[in-house]
């Protein structure tokens, strides 16, 4: 990366359309999103699945997955965001050149060190093209900048990968407590409602087996959601599922929906809560 493009900032690209642009605006609606979340008790998170759809569609849901996270507000100092590519195609995982991410909220620092280490690794590539107009990294940054104190970030747009690619560089950044892994990605898409609620609720249930097998058509994020399957198997962390609706039951119609799960991830040891599930709508 030249120097002139590690002190490149990437501009919110979808302020305005997926969210708010107006800072005020946008931290009034988070603040009620993250205020009406259910209380679900759970253990402190290693890694979460939220998805990526405007705030009006997904943002409730999205809002349950990152709730919790407020306890560990000064603890989580790194945050690994990946999510697939939807605009450019890309081999492998991509960083951006930038060094910083910026919303209305603010920047987001990139952590330069752990970028320069798994860019040794052969399946990450720099790409500003696959993140400049990306929704999938994006919409999830207001969340965390909402939750979290300050931390940095290593967002990586996903395109063609094995599981196993995905998983080499999750490993490469696993860290301890201070490590938080999100996953950006709706379930499915644009079916009717039934087939939907049914469609997503047995994805839900591969999620929760660890089932590495995903495909695009249970969620666009199958890429990243695998890798990060297979990772959470060797690392001993149970899935629990947080919420799982559609747009039919938050702000769209019911003739064809788009599907969204949370998902947390935690130790086996500490995730004693981890089959006190919301119902499947």
């Amino acid at each position: 990366m030249s120097s002139e493009a590690r002190h490149a900032t990437r501009p919110p690209a979808v302020a305005g359309t997926f969210y708010p642009a107006p800072a005020s605006v946008l931290a009034r609606d988070l603040r009620r999103l993250l205020a009406h979340a259910p209380a679900t008790p759970t253990a402190p998170a290693k890694a979460i699945i939220a998805p990526h759809a405007g705030y009006v569609y997904s943002g409730p849901v999205a809002a349950t997955a990152y709730a919790p996270l407020v306890t560990r507000r000064e603890t989580i100092r790194r945050v690994v965001l990946l999510g697939p590519t939807h605009r450019v195609p890309v081999n492998g995982l991509a960083l951006p050149a930038a060094s910083a991410f910026a919303t209305p909220l603010g920047e987001v620092p990139l952590d330069q060190a752990s970028c320069e280490d798994i860019l040794q690794l052969a399946q990450v590539v720099v790409s500003d093209a696959a993140h400049a107009y990306e929704h999938s990294l994006e919409v999830q940054l207001p969340f965390l900048q909402s939750v979290l104190a300050d931390f940095s970030l290593v967002p990586l747009a996903v395109g063609r990968a094995s599981a196993e690619q995905v998983a080499e560089v999750l490993e490469r950044l696993w860290g301890g407590d201070e490590t938080l892994i999100v996953i950006s990605s709706d379930l499915s898409h644009y079916l009717p409602y039934t087939t939907a609620c049914a469609l997503d609720q047995r994805t839900a249930h591969h999620i929760l087996a660890l089932d590495v097998h995903l495909d695009h058509q249970q969620a666009c994020g199958a890429t990243p959601i695998n890798g990060l399957l297979l990772a959470a198997r060797r690392h001993g962390l149970q899935a629990q599922l947080v919420d799982l609706r559609n747009s039919g039951d938050t702000a769209g119609d019911k003739a064809r929906v788009v599907g969204y799960g949370a998902f947390s991830f935690f130790p086996e040891s500490r995730n004693e809560q981890r089959n006190a599930q919301h119902p499947i709508h």
